[in-house]
């Protein structure tokens, strides 16, 4: 696999107060890799100096081999970046279909293609059977995969996911590493993950970074890390 995105010593500064220090995180095309760690960790800072919401105070990010560390956020969306935040951001009045449709519109899918684009989209996040339904009918996993499709249906092929079940029900949660492993699988999509479920860890089976105090902490699988004594100090707990 080649690697859609490197980070090479991120780092962010608040004041003097280190909030990442010297991140080096390589994710492959088609590849999930998940970040945890307690709270304060700075993983939200490290997800948003990917995507761009925050400059770095060192170090570089490279997408498909360019740097891109000065770019905007609108500019790495163009490039395939995009981004989910924990609260789902759904046009609540508008249909499941709709809300879609908007995001298609922003690609260059051709007029007699959308309708399918559409449903494809629906399809792949269970929803094509909620096409018509408002979206704040929808039960809170029904808009968090919802807001996964519009990341699909503008053309994204990095995704950055923050704690995409929170809120969930075990049901749920369930479906939605389904449905990360198929569009890593099946789209070949990259997907970043930040999420304090570590049943849901353990069962995605995805690479794992840890990080603490703003450094990286471990990496590897969920069992090496869970295995890691001073991941189990800071984070995961002796029981787990």
């Amino acid at each position: 696999m080649s690697a859609i995105l490197q980070t090479n010593g991120l780092t962010r500064h608040f004041r003097g107060l280190v909030a990442n220090q010297d991140i080096d995180f390589t994710i492959n095309t088609g590849e999930v890799r998940a970040v945890i760690g307690p709270n304060g960790a700075g993983k939200t800072t490290f997800l948003s100096m990917i995507s761009g919401h925050l400059p770095p105070s060192a170090g570089r990010v490279v997408y498909k081999g360019e740097d891109i560390t000065k770019r905007s956020v609108i500019q790495r969306a163009r490039l395939g970046i995009v981004r989910k935040f924990q609260t789902p951001t759904v046009f609540n009045n508008m249909s499941a279909y709709r809300n879609v449709e908007l995001a298609v519109l922003r690609t260059d899918c051709p007029k007699a293609e959308r309708d399918e684009r559409i449903h494809s989209v629906l399809r792949r996040v269970q929803l094509e059977g909620e096409a018509a339904t408002p979206a704040q009918f929808l039960s809170h996993g029904q808009r968090q995969w919802l807001e996964i499709g519009l990341l699909v249906a503008i053309r994204g092929e990095l995704l950055l996911l923050d704690e995409p079940t929170a809120g969930m029900t075990a049901q749920e949660t369930a479906a939605t590493g389904d449905l990360m492993t198929m569009l890593a699988r099946d789209m070949r999509l990259s997907i970043i993950i930040i999420e304090h479920d570590i049943k849901f860890i353990r069962e995605l089976r995805a690479p794992v970074t840890v990080l603490h105090l703003g450094r990286i902490l471990k990496e590897g699988s969920f069992e090496d890390v869970a295995a890691d004594e001073r991941v189990r100090e800071v984070y995961l707990g002796t029981g787990s």
